[in-house]
């Protein structure tokens, strides 16, 4: 197939992951600027923030995963222009995440108990509890928002996340500024204040989304028709046949992640902030080719409603092309500024220069990130998520975690090594999600 082909591709999946890109970006936000505020307080108030973000990053990715099974079944039957099948789903995937988002909750509270446990510091254990706490008190509206966000992408509106995330950042920044610093009047808490605006901002998106859909009556509707749908078991279930494969998929990957930045605590406090600069930088850029995933999701969810699956091979490739791109520019981007990079978080020179040889690492796995996470929307998006779960497990909790364990710890390579098991997991993530891809396609075609 020809090149210019795609271009039409380009530009709508474009114009659909933009507002999506930038949801992306305002979520990872909150806690990139939680820790460029607080690298600033010290280097072992970045080092807590590291050690409790990563630890609840495991049930919010869980929560966040539940929620992407809406949109495929959204996407399907709104392509087919079914309206009040589509509303049906927005009544049931409430309820449904309502259920999951109390239980999470109460789940990731339990873990508060084990954190002196995973071998960190006192002095980062005893920072790193409190904020620990306003995270876990964040996680239910966060997914109430997000069953809203995954509904309203399913049907092609990806605009109302955006706005919202970006006015919750807004609401993250000042009420981080007074009270991690102690500003007009405001108790200086510290890393405890970045908790509460992380809380504070998670709290305004869902009703900031109510309040949207209420005063639009073309989105209005679909709250109407959800009002006289019922709920239905086989509903939930196809929900979660869906939501917890995929939850299971990103949370293999995440803990993978988190569990690879509790041995670089094993390493010391400066390694461990160091991580946390240089996967924040690594994050940032994710998140734009999640933005670009969620999209593909989309296209194809809808292409599969009317059974173009020309198209949504075209679909999937564009986005594939674009991504692939990104991420090699950014990974230039990486290698040529790593000893810049690093001073947006902190001025300390030890964690400056460990930050920069891990962006040289990071420069490498991010195309094979990109290529990995785009394949994984494409076959979300014709409904997938069982094997691709099944390979997540082999790639990053068989192949990669054992591989930074026996790099850092075995061969002695340091922080470097942990990171050379992240490229391992992740190349071979990319690889096999591609080669899943190519068979469903086949058949389809």
């Amino acid at each position: 197939m020809k090149l210019h082909e795609y271009f039409p591709f380009y530009r709508r999946n474009l114009l659909l992951a933009a507002p999506v890109v930038m949801s992306q970006i305002g979520q990872v936000t909150v806690s990139l600027i939680d820790n460029m505020m607080v690298g600033y307080v010290g280097t072992t108030e970045l080092a807590a923030a590291s050690f409790a973000n990563n630890v609840f990053m495991i049930g919010m990715i869980f929560g966040m995963g539940i929620t992407f099974g809406l949109t495929p079944l959204t996407g399907e039957t709104y392509g087919k222009g079914k309206l009040k099948q589509t509303a049906q789903w927005l009544k049931n995937g409430i309820v449904t995440h309502l259920l999951a988002a109390v239980g999470l909750s109460l789940l990731m509270l339990s873990v508060y108990w084990l954190l002196p446990f995973l071998g960190q510091t006192d002095d980062v254990v005893k920072l790193a509890q409190p904020y620990y706490l306003w995270l876990c008190a964040s996680l239910l509206p966060f997914m109430i928002f997000f069953t809203f966000k995954q509904f309203w992408e399913g049907i092609g509106n990806t605009h109302i996340a955006m706005i919202i995330t970006l006015t919750a950042n807004l609401v993250n920044v000042v009420v981080n500024y007074l009270f991690i610093f102690g500003k007009f009047g405001f108790p200086e808490l510290g890393l405890t204040g970045a908790g509460i605006g992380t809380f504070a901002a998670r709290f305004t998106m869902p009703f900031l989304f109510w309040i949207i859909i209420r005063r639009n009556c073309r989105y209005r509707r679909y709250l109407v028709l959800a009002r006289h749908q019922l709920l239905r078991l086989t509903d939930i279930v196809k929900i979660l046949r869906l939501g917890i494969p995929i939850a299971f998929q990103l949370i293999v990957e995440v803990s993978a992640f988190s569990l690879g930045a509790v041995m670089m605590g094993w390493l010391g406090e400066v390694d461990l902030a160091a991580h946390q600069v240089a996967i924040g930088m690594a994050s940032l850029t994710y998140m734009i080719s999640v933005g670009i995933s969620s999209a593909t999701t989309i296209r194809v969810s809808h292409q599969k409603g009317v059974h173009d699956y020309l198209s949504m091979k075209r679909a999937a490739y564009a986005s594939t092309h674009l991504v692939l791109f990104f991420m090699s520019m950014m990974g230039i981007t990486f290698v040529l500024l790593r000893n810049q990079l690093p001073l947006l978080f902190t001025s300390d020179p030890q964690v400056i220069a460990i930050a920069a040889q891990l962006l040289v690492i990071a420069a490498f796995f991010q195309v094979f990130d990109g290529l990995q996470v785009v394949m994984l929307g494409s076959l979300r998006g014709m409904s997938d998520v069982r094997i691709p779960m099944l390979i997540a497990f082999l790639a990053y909790l068989a192949l990669g975690l054992p591989a930074s364990y026996f790099f850092a710890f075995v061969l002695k390579l340091g922080p470097e090594g942990i990171w050379y098991g992240y490229l391992l997991g992740l190349g071979t993530a990319g690889i096999l999600f591609y080669g899943r891809f190519r068979r469903n396609l086949k058949q389809l075609l």
